[in-house]
C-alpha cells in the first residue's frame, strides 16, 4: 500500500481533497502536525466529507514520531526545489513507498529535504511558477506510484466497458 504524508498541511481543501485521492485509490494518509484546521468528526460531519470513513487516515505530532514508530524507508520528498523530475530514469515508486508533501506556504522543512537529498524530486513546470496547488501534487504523484505499480486494488473499467459488448466498443458504442 502507498502512502502520502502531509507535513503541517495549512488550508482544509486541499487535505480534503487529497483525502477524497486516498479514499478512491487506497493509499494511506499521513498527517504530521500541526494542522492548520481541526479533523474531528464533528469538523468533518460539518465539511460534508461523505467519503472521510474510507480514508485509512494516520495523524503524528512531528516527523520524528512517524519515523520513529514506521521507520520508513523508500520515501520520495516531492519540493519544487528538487534537481529531478519524478520521471526521471531511477525514480521508481514501489508498492510500500511513502510520498511526502510540505506545507502550502514553505513546503517542506529545509532540513528534512536537505538529509534525503537524493530522494528530492519534482513536478515539471514552467521556471516563471512558484508551484503547482498541493492537492494536485499529490494527484499526479499518486497517479504515477499507482500506474508503476500496476494499479493494484482499483478498477480497471469503468460501467461504459461493462455496458458494452467488445465489438460494439471496438465501434464506438454502435452495433456492427
Amino acid at each position: 500500500m502507498l502512502n502520502i504524508v502531509l507535513v503541517e498541511p495549512e488550508i482544509p481543501p486541499n487535505t480534503g481533497n487529497v483525502a477524497r485521492t486516498c479514499a478512491a485509490t487506497g493509499i494511506r494518509l499521513h498527517l504530521v502536525e500541526p494542522l492548520g484546521f481541526d479533523i474531528s468528526d464533528k469538523a468533518v460531519k460539518r465539511a460534508g466529507l461523505d467519503y472521510w470513513h474510507l480514508v485509512d487516515l494516520h495523524v503524528w505530532s512531528s516527523l520524528d514520531e512517524l519515523f520513529a514508530r514506521e521507520d520508513p524507508q523508500d520515501i520520495w520528498l516531492a519540493t519544487a526545489k528538487a534537481p529531478r523530475s519524478y520521471a526521471d530514469p531511477g525514480v521508481t515508486f514501489r508498492d510500500g513507498c511513502w510520498l511526502f508533501f510540505g506545507k502550502e506556504t514553505k513546503g517542506l522543512p529545509q532540513a528534512f529535504r536537505y538529509a534525503h537529498a537524493q530522494r528530492c524530486i519534482r513536478i515539471p513546470i514552467r521556471s516563471d511558477a512558484r508551484c503547482l496547488n498541493l492537492s494536485n501534487s499529490v494527484a499526479i504523484l499518486a497517479y504515477e506510484a499507482l500506474r508503476q505499480t500496476g494499479f493494484s486494488g482499483l478498477s480497471p473499467m469503468g460501467e461504459m466497458a461493462r455496458d458494452t459488448s467488445p465489438a460494439e466498443f471496438e465501434q464506438g458504442g454502435q452495433t456492427p
